[in-house]
């Protein structure tokens, strides 16, 4: 009867463990968003973290007329110096940690741009897509997209 108590006691241990193991991934999930932002002549794009663990972006990757990109500088046709951009390569991972976020795009304007000039990178925007691919602390993968036709909502203000 010893024994066999024993081993209850003993797969009751394991399951208890097993219970807590589920119960902190599902604690530490990161909740991953596109953020876009197009005001105050600033515009952006921001991978947002809105959970409550860490995310580790693996890949970034764009989508524009059928062809996927890696670099953000291949898709538009604009001076890299001319606005804010980090990328991830393969060999370090960007960790965004529970309410920060990435800096995909970002540029704020002069006020001796004009409009024509905030358009071109509305229109340029506009026609990507973005996805984003990471993994949570578990390995558990997560995945985001979003196309940013968003940014033609605005055109000619």
């Amino acid at each position: 009867m010893a024994l066999a108590l024993s081993i209850l006691a003993l797969l009751a241990t394991f399951y208890q463990a097993y219970l807590q193991r589920v119960h902190n991934a599902k604690s530490l999930k990161p909740l991953i968003q596109i953020d876009v932002m197009d005001r105050k002549r600033v515009i952006s794009v921001l991978i947002r973290n809105n959970g409550v663990g860490p995310f580790i972006i693996k890949n970034v990757s764009f989508t524009t007329k059928g062809k996927h990109f890696s670099e953000l500088e291949e898709c538009l046709n604009l001076n890299p110096r001319s606005y804010q951009h980090y990328t991830v390569s393969e060999t370090v991972d960007k960790v965004i940690q529970s309410g920060q976020s990435h800096i995909v795009f970002s540029t704020e304007f002069e006020p001796t741009d004009t409009g024509k000039d905030i358009d071109n990178v509305r229109d340029q925007l506009s026609t990507l897509e973005l996805k984003v691919e990471g993994i949570d602390v578990y390995d558990n993968k997560i995945v985001a997209v979003r196309n940013l036709l968003w940014f033609n909502r605005k055109k000619g203000s």
